[in-house]
């Protein structure tokens, strides 16, 4: 497909600094041990990794949010967290990116969602998660949605990003449908098919692969090596479009890139723009953050996708829970043909 002009993309970008999003869902903070593999432990076949330093970045939502921010638009954010030290470092580190966090709340008997990630040499060794899965209680719902309301009428979009860690209940999702379509503001969600949720009658919905096929009750079997002549992911991707009818779908498929799906019209594939791999770790935030804002620019969805996928190639070749930079976007568009 033909890439954006750079000239376009300045036109996002500008407009982009004008949008202003709401974040709801799962708050999580990303802890990322970092050092060097030399030797097995003799005291079973596992690395010794020998400990250099550790960092923290906000993850999940948290992440969502932090990428808009990135990109000059106004965030703010609305989840949960625990009352401990976790939770102050994830507010902590929104409020340095410029996240509103008049949404963030504290909540007595939950922890903050911790996810572990051990590197070495450049890859992940394992992962420790340290987190509540339980639904939140009816009550915290309502006072995120009353604090929510009070920033509604000023936003232009609302993405919600479920990651089964017990925010993004039946009841908060119909509320928020509600609320944005009675004002017209775009709602994208990025889902966790492991959650049941009815997810009818959303603006977009980005599942991968893995998730496309398990919303829509499909087997994955028989890949074919081009998207396009996939029958079992072309299958997919018109019940989604039949049973959940979004007005957009969006598919991302790692190194083939992203389908993007509208009712009535053929699916469009967007080949990947990824030339290094080391890290898929918050692709999928950058994606639903990216497309999002471009669609409130004044993007087409087909620009839309094209801005996503060169934001998310940018960012999966890069190590740990990354965002990316408008001068980092406009280079990928300008070194494309």
């Amino acid at each position: 497909m033909r890439s954006l002009a750079p000239k376009r993309i300045r036109q996002l970008l500008a407009a982009i600094r004008q949008a202003r999003v709401l974040v709801v869902g799962d708050v999580i903070l990303d802890q990322f041990i970092w050092g060097q593999v030399a030797r097995i432990s003799p005291e079973a076949p596992v690395p010794v990794v020998e400990f250099a330093r550790e960092s923290y970045m906000p993850g999940g939502a948290a992440n969502v949010a932090r990428n808009l921010t990135a990109l000059a638009a106004g965030a703010k954010l609305f989840g949960v967290v625990g009352r401990d030290e976790a939770g102050k470092q994830t507010r902590r580190l929104l409020e340095e990116r410029s996240v509103g966090c008049e949404g963030l709340l504290p909540v007595k008997g939950r922890i903050t969602s911790i996810k572990s990630r051990i590197i070495a040499q450049q890859q992940q060794v394992v992962r420790v998660d340290r987190e509540t899965r339980a639904d939140v209680e009816p009550q915290v719902t309502r006072r995120l949605l009353e604090r929510l309301d009070a920033q509604l009428d000023e936003a232009d979009a609302v993405i919600v990003g479920d990651y089964g860690k017990g925010m993004v209940t039946q009841a908060l999702l119909d509320a928020l449908k509600e609320r944005c379509r009675a004002r017209g503001i775009w709602l994208s969600l990025d889902p966790k098919p492991v959650h049941p949720l009815d997810l009818r009658g959303l603006s977009l919905i980005t599942p991968n692969r893995k998730e496309a096929f398990e919303l829509a009750g499909i087997t994955d079997h028989d890949r074919a090596e081009r998207p396009l002549e996939d029958e079992a992911l072309m299958r997919a991707a018109r019940r989604l479009l039949e049973n959940l009818r979004p007005a957009l779908l969006l598919i991302t498929l790692g190194d083939h890139g992203m389908l993007l799906c509208q009712r009535g019209q053929a699916p469009f594939l967007i080949p990947t723009m990824a030339r290094e791999v080391f890290d898929v770790s918050g692709a999928g935030d950058t994606v639903i953050a990216t497309f999002t804002l471009a669609i409130v620019a004044g993007a087409s969805p087909i620009e839309a996708a094209n801005f996503a996928n060169h934001a998310a190639g940018i960012v999966v070749g890069k190590v740990g829970t990354a965002i990316i930079s408008p001068e980092e976007l406009l280079e990928s568009f300008n070194r494309r043909p």
